[in-house]
């Protein structure tokens, strides 16, 4: 389901106006049955789901995804973290407002925010890593493509040293599971 809704954004994406990659987002969209749980809310997991749409359409906008493409990177998640204040109800309308919170060496972190009427109901900050054949996507190609940030967006301390704490070994070293 979340893929063929993710394949309906990338259409209408393209007919939105165009924006910067630096610009603020915003989403409109409907609580739809598929995404609510047996609590009749949205589920906590579908929140970065619906997030995923807003990052695609940031992409689709702003030129980047075209540009991606033709360079073979490909975006992941590597890190995310999110915090409640209301919970969506079936067919309930709400946009996600979005933005790029800044950069580092490994990630680019988006801020999203579930809103209703004005009203913040969920906040995320999801960090995403760009792969080329070559490996993380370097600051130096980041800026080839996006354009340099605007002197407004700087990445807080507290979101760099988040994922620093919040993250796991590299894929070349091993993660093995013990409980501590």
């Amino acid at each position: 389901m979340h893929f063929m809704r993710m394949l309906l954004q990338l259409l209408k994406a393209r007919r939105r106006s165009a924006r910067g990659i630096w610009d603020s987002y915003s989403l409109p969209l409907r609580v739809l049955p598929s995404e609510i749980d047996i609590f009749m809310h949205v589920n906590n997991g579908m929140y970065f789901s619906i997030m995923d749409l807003a990052r695609l359409d940031i992409m689709v906008r702003s030129g980047v995804w075209k540009a991606m493409r033709s360079r073979k990177w490909s975006g992941v998640v590597s890190s995310e973290t999110i915090s409640f204040r209301k919970s969506l109800k079936l067919g309930q309308r709400y946009s996600v407002e979005s933005k790029i919170a800044g950069y580092d060496e490994r990630a680019v972190y988006f801020e999203h925010r579930i809103v209703v009427d004005e009203e913040i109901y969920a906040r995320a900050f999801v960090a995403t890593r760009l792969i080329s054949e070559n490996g993380t996507v370097t600051n130096d190609e980041l800026v080839e493509v996006f354009g340099p940030p605007p002197p407004d967006v700087e990445l807080p301390d507290w979101l760099h040293d988040w994922r620093l704490n919040n993250s796991l070994p590299s894929t070349k070293r091993p993660a093995a599971h013990h409980w501590a």
